[in-house]
């Protein structure tokens, strides 16, 4: 009963639903290294914004961590080669989204060092546009999933103020454990990297959110506080604690307004993982070129947390860590509630891959039944909307009514779909309603 209170006893924010942790194969795995491979995939097409630029061409020599492509707009990053070796090909490839994307395609050289080419560092005191064009430089994105360019966060906009950061290290998502690993094992740099957000959005004091199913990450970044002017606080174990307008909820009890940004309330978040890249990056000018990902799920013979170079395609991730078990039946990038379902492995881990969730053939599929108005996807629903109405009016192709019920508030937690008796596809529904609202908005 004490271990319940516990796990319960932290702050939240209204509704959400519980599904099952499924951590216990991952969460106390150390992460470990992928070894290098014949083969890197690295699409221009990584983050939210528009696609990089590729600076690079076909037969070109490159060395670890040197620029590929270059930002390609201000909401746009850099891309640098997570290994030494040719360009073999730039060339449209499979994308976990379901795409065909431009892909820069780099041999490795299996004679190199491998030793990374750092970034030029700017001075201790330069100005806040010079380190945001560092970032920028960088190649760093969110790195909880959403994928935002880090920059543009940081970069805070004349007449804005933030007076508040916070650092997300809640990871929600049932089976993902990467960004638990990098807290326990990188507290320091975790700390190093929140110092550095404080320094460029002028912020006053900051938190670190971790829900309280990892007490080891929140007691090892305590002990990294030192004299910093930052609380780690502990959170209800619960979905989707960790999204970014439930978290400030759950941190400072106000709501993000509908359609606004955090950023309306003073406060900018980042996810714990993008802060100790960020750390890196500044101490030793080392880009974004490999990130921690968890490998589970009871389709894998031997699940994992590992440090993954950006452009591993996803089959060889998995060789790495045992292959599939003869009754995998689905491979899913992230997590299971968010993640997007793969119909091929010879896709690449990209830089907001979290997870390579692996279900056997025992997940079921079940029969969409009819709506029986129950009111529980209202119920688990954090933005406070109507999922069953939503998705009512999707299949209408009403978006006149769509966007007058605050459509585009939802973020596709998948919170109504995990709770409706009826299977109803309500999240992926949610997601025409949006693109319905979107498609006439451009029309106009």
């Amino acid at each position: 009963m004490t271990g319940v209170a516990f796990m319960l006893g932290g702050r939240t924010f209204r509704h959400g639903v519980h599904p099952a942790e499924h951590k216990e194969a991952t969460r106390s795995r150390p992460i470990e290294r992928m070894p290098f491979v014949d083969e890197y995939w690295l699409p221009l097409a990584q983050h939210i914004g528009a696609p990089s630029k590729a600076s690079v061409s076909p037969g070109q020599k490159v060395q670890r961590g040197e620029v590929i492509a270059e930002a390609g707009g201000f909401v746009s990053t850099f891309l640098h080669a997570p290994v030494t070796g040719t360009v073999k090909a730039i060339e449209l490839r499979p994308h976990p989204s379901g795409k065909q994307l431009q892909t820069i395609v780099i041999a490795t050289d299996a004679f190199a060092s491998q030793k990374i080419t750092t970034l030029e560092r700017p001075a201790q005191d330069a100005d806040a546009a010079t380190k945001a064009a560092f970032i920028q430089r960088g190649g760093l994105v969110g790195m909880g999933g959403a994928a935002f360019p880090t920059h543009v966060k940081l970069q805070v906009p004349k007449g804005k103020t933030v007076s508040f950061v916070v650092l997300n290290g809640c990871e929600c998502e049932p089976y993902l454990t990467c960004d638990h690993r990098v807290m326990v094992e990188q507290a320091e740099q975790v700390m190093r990297g929140l110092d550095l957000i404080l320094e460029l959005t002028l912020a006053k004091r900051g938190a670190v959110g971790v829900e309280l199913n990892k007490p080891d990450a929140i007691e090892a970044l305590r002990q990294a506080i030192g004299t910093r002017p930052v609380e780690v606080v502990g959170l209800t174990v619960k979905y989707p604690q960790g999204a970014e307008k439930m978290l400030i909820d759950a941190l400072s009890s106000r709501e993000v307004p509908s359609g606004g940004l955090p950023l309306d309330l003073e406060i900018v978040v980042q996810n714990v993982g993008t802060a100790a890249v960020l750390a890196g990056l500044f101490d030793h000018g080392i880009p974004l070129i490999e990130r921690a990902v968890t490998v589970t799920g009871p389709g894998i013979r031997r699940p994992a947390n590992v440090m993954v170079p950006i452009g591993t395609p996803v089959r060889q991730v998995i060789e790495h860590c045992g292959g599939l078990l003869p009754s995998a039946g689905l491979v899913v990038l992230g997590g299971p509630m968010m993640g997007m379902a793969q119909k091929s492995l010879d896709v690449p881990v990209t830089k907001g891959t979290s997870g390579i969730l692996v279900l056997d053939q025992s997940t079921k599929t079940v029969s969409e039944e009819p709506c029986i108005r129950c009111g529980r996807c209202l119920e688990a629903c954090p933005m406070f909307l109507n999922p069953s109405r939503l998705a009512q009016l999707a299949r209408a192709e009403l978006h006149d009514e769509l966007a007058a019920l605050h459509v585009m508030d939802c973020f596709e937690c998948a919170s109504c779909s995990f709770s409706c008796p009826s299977h109803i596809p309500l999240v992926q529904l949610i997601r025409v309603g949006k693109a319905l609202v979107r498609q006439k908005g451009s029309s106009q």
